[in-house]
């Protein structure tokens, strides 16, 4: 049987060992109480992994962030798990089209909520834990989440990475950047775009999301923490 979910696991980063897992964290709470065989929903898998991504925030930014105070920390943890840029992080790899949803949540326009899709965001985190454990995890916080602490990194003021990656290719080679699509794959309502960005024919780094305007950013945040680190 083919697997309805290699496009969204292609985005998270993570390939479920049991898709049963990613089932139900894709089963919203309104869809069990109108369904007469569906016994579970994925709140459990919420609570979890709300827990899990914190604590995997917090150990990447204790050992990436050596100049940052507890108090910056703190801040940046907030504001990368908040609802707002979870909902953001769910709508950037199309999670909504994924969710089971009772027929008035989905009228609601359930599946466009940034607070719904928070929810489901973490409960797919959830179940990656328990698909995985910490490493399942930490792989989709870093296809996900890091590209975003990197932003806040350079700039806490803006999370404009190709913007700060044209400034840091303006001073050091006098040039600007460029983006080459190098694949797109997946079904017309799933599409997977892959985009590198480029000075010269010198490659900076590749991103993948659902349409161009998310890949060509994703290269962009990968590009300039390739150079903040001196590559």
């Amino acid at each position: 049987m083919a697997n309805p979910y290699k496009p969204l696991e292609r985005l998270l980063g993570y390939r479920f060992r049991r898709r049963r897992h990613l089932d139900l964290a894709l089963t919203h709470p309104s869809y069990r109480h109108e369904t007469a065989d569906v016994e579970d929903d994925n709140q459990r898998l919420e609570f979890l992994g709300d827990a899990a991504l914190n604590l995997v925030t917090a150990a990447w930014l204790y050992e990436h962030r050596p100049e940052d105070e507890e108090g910056r920390l703190t801040q940046v943890r907030s504001r990368v798990t908040s609802t707002e840029a979870l909902g953001e992080v769910a709508s950037d790899i199309g999670l909504g089209g994924y969710l089971r949803l009772g027929r008035g949540e989905l009228i609601a326009g359930g599946a466009r909520r940034a607070g719904t899709l928070a929810d489901a965001i973490e409960a797919v985190i959830g179940a990656a834990y328990v698909d995985g454990g910490l490493k399942a995890v930490r792989k989709i916080f870093e296809r996900l989440i890091v590209p975003r602490i990197e932003s806040l990194r350079l700039t806490y003021s803006s999370d404009n990475a190709k913007g700060i990656l044209q400034e840091l290719c303006q001073r050091r080679w006098g040039r600007m950047p460029h983006y080459r699509k190098v694949a797109e794959v997946g079904p017309a309502h799933q599409r997977i775009f892959t985009f590198e960005v480029l000075v010269g024919d010198r490659s900076l780094g590749t991103g993948e999301g659902p349409n161009r305007k998310i890949a060509e950013m994703r290269a962009a945040a990968a590009a300039v923490h390739r150079l903040e680190r001196g590559d």
